[in-house]
């Protein structure tokens, strides 16, 4: 089998949950830990503040990865976020209040050299170590030039994404991967260069269980599933 890593398209860190997150009066275990010197993890992080699209591209990448090397220092499992000011990062990288409280601005343009910059510096060092016999599959829309023009940059033919994300919008992305994991299918992949960007949105998909959509560190549903 070819191997395969995932890049993971950043979350929204200063939108209504991130906020929630940061709040004084938060009753988000998350947020305690996020005040704590070692942070909490980055994907933990963006998961929460992101919701089901974010919970369901890391699930469904650490589910399907298949790096070339196991254990590898730089490759690790496979898995790597793509954050609004330091490049690629693994989901367990540290993230305290005071870091998601600077990502909160609008950070991720690809006329931001803040952004683009250390984004094509890590992804340089990620190719380095992968070779050029692996995919790398962006989880991420690939409709906008903010990120994707950079990966292509490197990665080149090597850039891959899901063929079933055209089209839908990021909640049915997230429930779409979140389906997958739990059917244990990869979905078909397709090169991002020269790809159809934007598609006839498809049907919507059945509603998940409340359960299974809630985001680490959510307060549990009350009798009515709201949260």
């Amino acid at each position: 089998m070819r191997s395969r890593i995932f890049l993971l398209s950043p979350a929204n860190c200063g939108g209504r949950r991130a906020r929630q997150l940061l709040a004084p009066t938060t009753r988000a275990a998350l947020g305690a830990r996020l005040r704590e010197p070692r942070g909490a993890p980055i994907g933990e992080v963006f998961a929460f503040v992101s919701g089901l699209y974010f919970r369901g591209k890391l699930a469904y990448a650490r589910r399907f990865a298949a790096p070339p090397e196991a254990g590898h220092p730089v490759v690790a499992a496979g898995v790597h976020v793509i954050t609004p000011t330091a490049g690629l990062r693994l989901p367990e990288h540290p993230l305290t209040a005071a870091e998601l409280q600077r990502l909160g601005g609008d950070l991720i343009a690809a006329d931001n050299p803040a952004f683009t910059a250390p984004l094509a510096r890590s992804s340089r060092v990620l190719l380095r170590e992968l070779g050029p016999d692996c995919d790398v599959v962006l989880l991420g829309s690939i409709a906008s030039p903010k990120y994707v023009d950079v990966l292509l940059d490197v990665f080149g033919d090597q850039l891959r994404f899901p063929l079933a994300f055209v089209g839908r919008g990021d909640m049915s992305r997230g429930g779409l991967l979140l389906r997958q994991v739990t059917a244990g299918v990869e979905l078909e992949y397709g090169p991002v260069r020269g790809a159809v960007r934007t598609g006839v949105r498809p049907p919507r998909l059945a509603p998940l269980p409340r359960i299974s959509a809630a985001a680490p560190g959510s307060p549990p549903p009350d009798r009515r599933g709201r949260r």
